[in-house]
């Protein structure tokens, strides 16, 4: 396995204990969506002037209590595929379109309306199941899971149950030193096709976490590998990745599992970690105060501004869906063939590009941040095939040029500086060409600006017009200061902003310099 650090989940301050868990002496308040606004004021007028406890003393005794139990985390991830149309018809999906713009009879769940399965939806299915060392399922089925939604005019979604497309992988990812740190291996259940309308995969772990952390890098490990493998965007402010998490927790030793609590409304990975870390501690508490029968079967909502779950509905079981085979879609039966050619076809995954990358002997802060997006992964790659220097090229992208990108809100792919003509710059760094102060003023420029010159003539030119303004320095190197040489780069490099061709400019200016032209 690989030995290498995922990219660090911003933690922000510890808000995770809220006073509310401590305004009682008898018990524990908490918010659940049954209680009026009136009613609440009422009480909180009834109740006893509360004391003032320092925040680092709720932390330790809060800390003491959850150190007798240890949690037990799941994850369900929805993952919305990137296809042209829908799952079952030829609608097309685009994110913020118009209400009911992008409908037809199908997805209205009209009397006599049948059904075609989009194809593409099996293809990204396989894809992301060999991506997570899944078995496949050659044959498998559809299944109508039954419950009311307003946006659900059947009445029904259409899912898998008992034949899931893929079962029994796994993710491997070393959490942070800071952390904890270690290596983790976290299994993967099922993956799903789900929901009738927009394809969703469902992708289901086994219940192999123990802190928000490993949660949250889980999520983060889900979303860099449908990236690179381009079936979906992952973005979970648009829904695109959504995460439920499942979270229960046992006194240190007991294996029988405690009472399920299902937490939705997470829209970061760091609001993953701080939702489960407030509710290992929220639970705690009640059995720690002899009030474990509140712990209830239910689906509680993470108020992001409050930095708490609240209840939101009781937990629906297995039976209520009223599982059954879709009577109006064929099994899915997959060759080995075409699994092949799919396996075959699947890009360099982001553990294995860690993997390479660490064998490059770059750090583990170098390998976290280039690995994380698939294209600043692409274009560091591309600038090693130009033939920059492997360090001095992470430096270039870590440091000025990710400052850049994130001053002007801008990706990679947008900026105006090609690899070639980084690899460029480097090269003339590193020989000594120019000096790395002259070197960033052009980096800017051409951040800026892009584009290279390189017509000979035109470089020419500039040069001839720099010796001619320079002579004492034009002495001074033909006298052995050939040091110089850098000053007269950058003063071309000045004169063009950037944009001279540095290989070309370095290759006219010496024959310039030495007198050969």
């Amino acid at each position: 396995m690989a030995s290498t650090l995922f990219r660090t989940i911003q933690i922000h301050p510890f808000l995770l204990y809220p006073t509310a868990l401590f305004s009682r002496r008898n018990g524990v308040l908490y918010c659940t969506m049954k209680s009026s606004q009136t009613q609440t004021a009422t009480q909180e007028k009834q109740q006893p002037p509360k004391v003032k406890v320092p925040q680092h003393a709720l932390k330790k005794t809060v800390d003491k209590i959850t150190r007798d139990y240890e949690a037990i985390i799941g994850i369900e991830t929805h993952v919305q595929l990137s296809t042209l149309t829908k799952a079952f018809c030829s609608c097309p999906y685009n994110y913020g379109s118009q209400p009911n713009t992008s409908i037809c009879p199908i997805c209205m769940g009209l009397p006599g309306a049948l059904p075609v399965l989009n194809s593409k939806v099996i293809e990204f299915a396989v894809k992301l199941g060999l991506a997570l060392n899944c078995k496949l399922s050659l044959n498998s089925k559809f299944d109508r899971k039954q419950y009311f939604y307003p946006d659900l005019p059947k009445g029904y979604q259409i899912s898998q149950f008992d034949i899931p497309i893929a079962i029994g992988g796994c993710v491997d990812l070393d959490l942070p030193l800071e952390f904890g740190g270690g290596h983790r291996k976290f299994g993967i259940t099922r993956v799903d096709l789900n929901r009738a309308g927009v394809p969703l995969l469902e992708i289901v772990s086994e219940p192999d976490m123990r802190t928000g952390i490993e949660a949250a890098e889980y999520a983060a490990e889900l979303q860099r590998v449908v990236r690179y493998l381009g079936i979906s965007n992952g973005n979970m402010q648009e829904g695109s990745l959504r995460c439920d998490v499942n979270v229960s927790i046992r006194p240190v030793g007991q294996s029988e599992f405690g009472t399920k609590v299902e937490i939705k409304n997470l829209n970061s990975f760091s609001s993953i970690n701080r939702a489960i870390d407030f509710e290992i501690s929220r639970q705690a508490l009640l059995h720690s105060q002899g009030q474990s029968d509140q712990i209830v079967q239910e689906t509680r909502l993470w108020e992001e501004g409050a930095q708490k779950t609240v209840t939101m509905r009781k937990k629906e079981g297995l039976s209520d869906y009223r599982y059954f085979p879709e009577p109006d879609l064929p099994e899915v039966i997959l060759t080995q063939e075409y699994v092949d050619s799919i396996s075959n076809s699947l890009p360099e995954l982001p553990e294995a590009k860690r993997r390479r990358y660490e064998k490059m002997g770059l750090s583990m802060q170098d390998v976290l941040f280039l690995a994380n997006d698939m294209n600043v992964a692409e274009y560091f790659d591309a600038t090693l095939s130009s033939g920059a220097d492997i360090k001095l090229a992470a430096n270039w992208i870590m440091g000025d040029i990710a400052a850049y990108m994130k001053n002007e809100k801008l990706s990679i792919n947008d900026i105006k500086l090609t690899p070639q003509e980084l690899a460029e710059l480097i090269a003339s760094i590193k020989s000594g060409t120019i000096s790395g102060k002259i070197g960033k003023e052009i980096l800017s420029e051409l951040l800026a600006k892009g584009g290279t010159i390189a017509d000979p003539v035109e470089i020419g030119k500039m040069i001839d017009k720099v010796i001619s303004e320079n002579p004492k320095q034009l002495e001074q190197y033909r006298s052995g200061k050939t040091k110089l040489q850098g000053f007269f780069a950058g003063q071309v490099m000045k004169l063009s902003k950037g944009k001279a061709n540095p290989g070309l400019l370095n290759k006219i200016l010496l024959e310039k310099l030495n007198g050969q032209s």
